[in-house]
């Protein structure tokens, strides 16, 4: 059974996940629908002219993968809310406040996090993100008009609101910008290709797929020479200033979870690890000396291998197998 990580996760993303080919793009439909989650195809963004934007309401709980305008106006007093954005791994995420009537002094809220946070586990972690956790957060009660405009610093981002009064609200406009040299990403499909790059930069970049996976690195670059090594207690990357991990675990933060292998040193062909994780992170450290650079794909498990697999024991840690 799917634990309650994945099934936060998977309500959040809701099967974003679309085979190559297929739509990419997910939307809520309005609350009147019986239905709560509709795939929009190509034919939206194509039927929409130039010029021309998209525009909805939001629920309480919401995730959005497609520019527009989108409005929440509370029915009655909405106390635990939250948008969920997501683009595509080379975009960032520009948030606009347009219109806000909320009662901060009655202790309403409206917050931007830069990045994903449940429960307490955020992405990326303290660790790989430019900004300190406190500067984070942009609390709208607190900025006022001096700050209406927010980008993430990745393709994700979120906002937390708290509204009492029925018939309050805002009204946000959200924009797509492109990314050039993509760090921290969050996966909206359970398959896929990436090349990360960094570029003489000292940072960390994680990219995490929410989904047990097949991984497959065909190409790593760390200016420095061949190795793939399970994580063992003695072993590993330590004291080499730039390299590869993969971790798995069942939360969203990458510190917190389980280191399964490093790539210590560049190689051109194949290394393939299958990981049974919730939640697998491909994380690269530069010390920024070097242009650093890994190609990789990914493919989601068998359903029936990873079930089989817990029945037995995940203690192998998420059986990681080359």
């Amino acid at each position: 059974m799917p634990s309650a990580f994945q099934f936060q996760c998977h309500f959040v993303l809701i099967f974003l996940a679309a085979s190559k080919g297929e739509t990419r793009y997910l939307e809520v439909r309005d609350a009147s629908e019986d239905e709560p989650f509709l795939l929009l195809s190509e034919d939206l963004k194509r039927e929409l002219s130039a010029g021309q934007i998209y525009r909805r309401s939001l629920r309480c709980i919401d995730m959005l993968s497609i520019e527009g305008q989108f409005t929440f106006t509370a029915d009655q007093p909405q106390l635990h809310c939250a948008t969920f954005f997501i683009g595509e791994p080379e975009e960032l995420i520009t948030i606009d406040y347009d219109f806000v009537n909320i009662d901060c002094q009655g202790g309403d809220f409206l917050k931007v996090f830069d990045g994903w946070i449940l429960k307490g586990e955020k992405f990326p972690s303290s660790l790989d993100h430019p900004l300190p956790t406190s500067q984070r957060y942009v609390d709208f009660c607190e900025s006022g008009n001096i700050q209406r405009s927010i980008r993430s610093s990745q393709n994700v981002a979120m906002i937390f609101f708290r509204i009492h009064q029925p018939g309050n609200g805002f009204t946000v406009t959200v924009k797509k910008n492109t990314n050039l040299f993509p760090c921290n990403v969050i996966s909206q499909t359970p398959s896929g290709r990436f090349t990360m790059v960094i570029p003489h930069q000292h940072r960390n970049c994680s990219f995490s797929i929410i989904y047990p996976v097949v991984i497959k690195i065909s190409d790593l670059t760390l200016g420095h020479l061949n190795g793939l090594f399970l994580k063992k207690p003695s072993a590993g990357c330590a004291g080499v200033g730039d390299f590869v991990e993969l971790l798995g675990g069942t939360g969203l933060d990458p510190s917190k979870m389980f280191p399964l292998a490093d790539l210590c040193h560049s190689f051109h062909g194949s290394a393939q690890m299958k990981i049974g994780c919730d939640n697998t992170v491909l994380r690269m450290v530069s010390s920024g000396k070097h242009i650093n650079r890994v190609t990789f794909e990914y493919q989601q498990l068998d359903l029936q291998e990873t079930e089989n697999r817990k029945e037995n024991s995940i203690e192998e840690f998420c059986f990681p197998s080359i």
